[in-house]
């Protein structure tokens, strides 16, 4: 954990995974109200919209995490399990400032919300032309936290994968807490491994957390 941060999870969805954007909304408020206070540098969302209303850059979910991004949060945000078509990033993953994360292994066969799926990953660019993710990382089977008495289970999508990417950054900050989110940015587009696929689908690359850190 990076110095002066804690960690503070903000509830906007239901236990079936589903919710409004207006939750989403008041919990970015929240967390812009409350950053300084908590400690909080990172801002992981692995939700996202995939509504034609909502896939513009004027949308009220882009202007959310707009707003955290220009308070100075690290924005992450999943970049939707709709691919492999192109424009199949999900709202807010569209914003040109967050920091956008597909998925590096959606090659393999996985089960999300009971359906089997392969090749999900948004794809890019966005309907402004912006190519997206950013960045890739592993999200096929990850043990994760769930609702079960045991509290972990398997889960699959790129909401698997953008927590990977947030927790990298915690990281980063650990060792380098002045770091600004546009420094952070920079520095995940610098270090990520080329996985030979197109820009729109991989973004820089991968994810490597040793040399992100190096």
């Amino acid at each position: 954990m990076a110095p002066g941060c804690s960690l503070v999870a903000v509830k906007v969805l239901d236990a079936k995974g589903n919710g409004y954007a207006s939750d989403v909304l008041a919990g970015l408020h929240y967390i812009i109200d409350n950053r300084r206070r908590l400690g909080i540098r990172i801002v992981n969302i692995s939700v996202g919209s995939f509504s034609r209303r909502g896939m513009s850059e004027n949308s009220a979910l882009v202007k959310g995490v707009n707003a955290a991004w220009d308070a100075g949060l690290m924005v992450v945000v999943a970049a939707g399990n709709n691919g492999p078509g192109r424009h199949t990033i999900t709202t807010p993953g569209i914003s040109r400032k967050v920091i956008t994360v597909g998925c590096s292994d959606d090659h393999k066969e996985v089960e999300v919300f009971g359906n089997k799926m392969i090749d999900y990953s948004g794809r890019g660019p966005t309907n402004a032309c912006i190519c997206k993710p950013d960045i890739v990382a592993p999200g096929c089977s990850i043990v994760s936290c769930s609702n079960h008495p045991d509290g972990y289970m398997v889960k699959s999508g790129t909401s698997m994968s953008t927590p990977l990417v947030s927790g990298a950054i915690a990281l980063l900050l650990e060792k380098y807490p002045d770091m600004t989110n546009r420094d952070v940015k920079l520095r995940l587009w610098d270090r990520a491994v080329d996985m030979g696929l197109p820009r729109n689908q991989q973004g820089r690359g991968i994810l490597d957390v040793g040399k992100l850190l190096r």
